[in-house]
């Protein structure tokens, strides 16, 4: 999985087809296939949507995301095949996402996938209900190995489930082909008629084989040719460019991360130097010398980066919601999504004076930003999905971005790109491998990795919740483990919907090595708890003294904005972590390692604690946290722990022990 992401995307579309078995045209041998080759992807608001859209993609078959309501009359004779995308929704609920049942009776195949697979057997008379209990979990399950769907594949497969609805009954002419613990029905199937549905994802990451069953749909079940070869993404984002902005000239926010570096060197090269103008707005909430480092790498490859201090104008700045709600200032700001909001809309209208001081006409100026799709995705952007729920609020995608946007004047070339696919076109693009392979950094800086506070303790779990984590806790392990609640929420996505909730924090005597924890029993805690109390969204495993729930201190919260000492605080703890990772070159194995200053003081007055959440993906919408001595050297863990712990006023170091989902992969 992690060599994945040293190769071209050329490599990687040829190694995810070589990994899921032989090439296409070995599938049959009767000449060129017939009728329509390219994918529909139905979309009902999927995280993962765009996800299904890339593995199709890669396995060379053209592809494109529609509406849910798309009628039949535009699907037959232009598409071969049906993919019919998850959503956060119940396919029986009033307000459920339009769709025409007919869509199902044109003889195309279809596959429908969470959401899709619930749709498929309610729309033909079978019977879905909402389930006991939610599930946003990595399962193994059991399939019918005699499927076209699982060709080649043994009868246990670990795969991602995320859903709060069942399938019940099975609609008629439909027989089940996939199992879960209990027994219960995850796939299933009308072979006659070419319809095939799945609970889980087969686009992620997550389900290990998951590319092996869409190539079997596309190739063995509607045996789509697979020699659709797409235009140069390159050529392609640089067509983009430049017809969208003429003759005028480009404005780009450069953060220093990969993301914008690229679109920087897109614009450049599209353009030419003399009309891009590139800026580094410095918030106040970068990380150690970060700016300076921005400037002088991208100098070496020809951009002339104008950095702006704006650590003042962000302190005081405030905005206005879509409801017309004043927010702010950013100093004082304690909600997440008021953090964002006001950062992203800033970053806007710093914008604006920036060009003013480089004299730039505004009507003759572009803004390009380097979005992605799984910015888009988690803000709930219509230009991923047109149904997606709002996670979190990206800097670059906010409600006055989404303005400048419909009024055509942003242009964002990578916003169909995902984090792997952005660093082969740099690495393309010939951008220094330091800057490539930087570890992705929010554009609200640290400010999102300060969990703020105004010195309350907020409503969690019920006692019976709690009585519940405990005894889940004292039956899957015997180690002698404490628990407690954390006091602070944490954003999460469970079922494609955004979640604020608890965070678990597991600990064991303080003299415990690093290298004698049982690891694999933790994650398999951290699994479990939030399929059983989905009030729960994050697992976390505490180092030093054990903490027990109740005990004095343990629900302490230190009052926490984010003013400069508190983010300078936060800026140390940052830059141990960085230079251990550099140490143990530790960089291209992990992919991205937030750390989380959050207000639990344990006792100690005006202190706080730092999460260390290293965490490996591939696609940037789903992934696990790393494992010590596998992912993480356990010298490196050591030095992360001591290091930290070092740092002026820091209580306690926890390690995130979440996938995603239900974790997103910051805490905010």
């Amino acid at each position: 999985r992690h060599s994945m992401e040293k190769v071209t995307q050329t490599q990687v579309a040829v190694a995810a087809a070589a990994a899921a078995g032989v090439a296409a045209w070995w599938y049959f041998s009767q000449g060129k296939p017939k009728g329509p080759q390219k994918v529909a992807i139905l979309d009902a608001g999927a995280q993962y949507g765009k996800l299904i859209d890339r593995r199709v993609r890669e396995l060379n078959v053209e592809s494109e995301v529609v509406p849910l309501d798309t009628p039949p009359s535009k699907l037959k004779g232009n598409y071969g095949a049906i993919i019919i995308s998850g959503g956060p929704g119940s396919c029986y609920a009033a307000d459920a996402p339009a769709f025409d049942p007919a869509v199902l009776e044109m003889g195309i195949p279809v596959l429908g996938v969470c959401y899709g697979y619930q749709l498929l057997n309610h729309v033909c008379g079978g019977k879905v209900e909402k389930a006991e209990k939610r599930e946003d979990r990595q399962e193994a399950i059991q399939v019918e190995s005699s499927s076209t769907l699982y060709h080649g594949l043994g009868k246990t497969q670990t795969v991602l489930l995320t859903h709060g609805d069942s399938v019940t009954k099975l609609a008629p002419g439909f027989a089940a082909t996939g199992w879960a613990g209990g027994g219960h029905v995850v796939a299933l199937e009308n072979a006659e008629k070419r319809l095939y549905g799945v609970q889980f994802h087969p686009e992620v990451d997550l389900t290990e084989h998951g590319i092996a069953m869409v190539k079997n749909f596309l190739f063995r079940v509607a045996r789509l040719g697979g020699s659709y070869t797409p235009k140069s993404r390159h050529q392609a984002a640089l067509d983009e460019i430049r017809e969208a902005v003429g003759s005028k000239d480009i404005l780009v926010l450069v953060s220093g991360g990969v993301d914008s570096s690229v679109c920087a060197a897109l614009c450049r090269e599209a353009i030419g130097p003399a009309r891009v103008h590139a800026i580094h707005v410095d918030h106040g909430f970068m990380r150690l010398h970060e700016s300076d480092t921005v400037k002088v790498a991208l100098g070496k490859v020809g951009i002339d980066l104008h950095v702006v201090n704006c650590t003042s104008d962000f302190a005081r700045a405030g905005t206005t919601t879509q409801k017309g709600k004043k927010i702010g200032p950013l100093i004082e700001a304690i909600a997440p999504e008021d953090k964002r909001m006001i950062i992203g809309d800033t970053f806007m209208t710093v914008t604006e004076a920036a060009v003013a001081s480089l004299k730039l006409d505004p009507n003759n100026v572009y803004l390009a930003q380097g979005t992605l799709r799984p910015d888009l995705i988690e803000s709930g952007s219509h230009l991923a999905s047109s149904k997606a729920d709002v996670i979190k609020t990206h800097h670059n995608d906010t409600a006055l971005v989404r303005k400048l946007r419909d009024e055509g004047k942003i242009v964002e070339p990578l916003k169909d790109y995902h984090k792997d696919e952005v660093r082969a076109l740099g690495k393309g693009l010939g951008l220094p491998k330091h800057l490539v392979w930087r570890q992705p950094f929010p554009g609200p800086g640290l400010a999102i990795r300060v969990l703020c506070s105004d010195g309350t303790r907020p409503e969690t779990l019920t006692a019976a919740e709690v009585s519940k984590v405990r005894a889940l806790i004292a039956k899957a392990s015997d180690m002698p483990l404490s628990f407690t609640v954390l006091p602070v929420r944490t954003v999460g996505v469970q079922g494609d919907c955004r979640s604020y909730k608890a965070a678990i924090a597991l600990s064991l005597p303080g003299t415990t090595d690093v290298a004698k924890v049982d690891w694999p029993g933790l994650f398999a805690i951290a699994r479990q708890i939030p399929s059983e109390v989905p009030n729960v969204s994050r697992t976390c495993f505490m180092f030093g003294d054990p903490v027990e729930q109740g005990a004095p201190g343990s629900e302490d919260v230190t009052a926490t904005v984010c003013s400069q000492p508190v983010v300078d605080q936060l800026r140390q703890a940052d830059h141990v972590v960085s230079t251990v990772m550099l140490k143990h070159n530790l960089h291209h194995e992990l992919s991205q390692v937030p750390v989380v200053l959050f207000p639990a003081s344990f006792g100690v007055k005006g202190n706080r604690s730092v999460a260390l959440r290293p965490f490996i993906t591939r696609d940037f919408m789903t992934g696990t946290p790393a494992v010590p001595g596998k992912d993480v050297p356990f010298a490196a863990l050591r030095e992360w722990v001591k290091g930290v712990q070092d740092v002026e006023g820091i209580s306690k170091v926890v390690y995130d022990l979440t996938a995603k989902p239900p974790g997103t992969t910051e805490w905010e």
